[in-house]
């Protein structure tokens, strides 16, 4: 079935429409999910309120744009959402002294996507998602702090620890590797 025909089946409550948008979907936006969260159960949690959500709002969709790309958003939100609701701390990590310098581009060339979205879920909440809103899914810092409900410097300081402590793992995997 054609993506339209599987949302308006949807919009009709027929179950096997639903289902079939589902497990279309589901892979993609796992992929999201994990990048927000620490763990499988965690991720699937969240993926499981997406589609909640998703089917709750499906009318409001409109056929107006990628229907990937709406859900997608929706899901960042629902993911956004889920760490509000456990009013995180932005950490502090004691990064704020370590010096700026390039990596090897040998270290970025054999990084594998695996090993990058691990050090990523890696990361501390605030660093994580500050990282994956602004480097991922391209919203800027003035989105960022209004989603977050932070100062839009915060935002900033952030994505700017985020990107050292990644760096910081980087040269260390490439250390490692020689």
């Amino acid at each position: 079935m054609k993506e339209k025909e599987l949302i308006e089946g949807a919009l009709r409550g027929e179950e096997a429409a639903s289902r079939a948008l589902f497990e279309r979907y589901a892979p993609m936006l796992m992929g999201v999910c994990q990048r927000y969260c620490r763990t499988q159960t965690e991720a699937e949690d969240v993926l499981q309120d997406s589609f909640i959500r998703l089917f709750e709002k499906l009318p409001k969709y409109g056929f107006q744009g990628s229907f990937a790309g709406w859900a997608r958003r929706l899901t960042v939100n629902v993911a956004l959402k889920t760490y509000q609701r456990k009013r995180f701390a932005l950490e502090q990590s004691g990064l704020e002294n370590i010096p700026e310098k390039g990596g090897a581009p040998t270290a970025y060339a054999e990084l594998g996507e695996k090993e990058l979205l691990e050090m990523v879920k890696a990361l501390p909440d605030g660093y994580r998602l500050v990282f994956n809103l602004y480097a991922i899914e391209g919203y800027s810092h003035k989105e960022i702090a209004e989603q977050l409900g932070i100062q839009e410097a915060s935002s900033r300081s952030q994505l700017l620890k985020a990107r050292k402590v990644l760096q910081r793992q980087i040269e260390i995997r490439q250390r490692i590797a020689i």
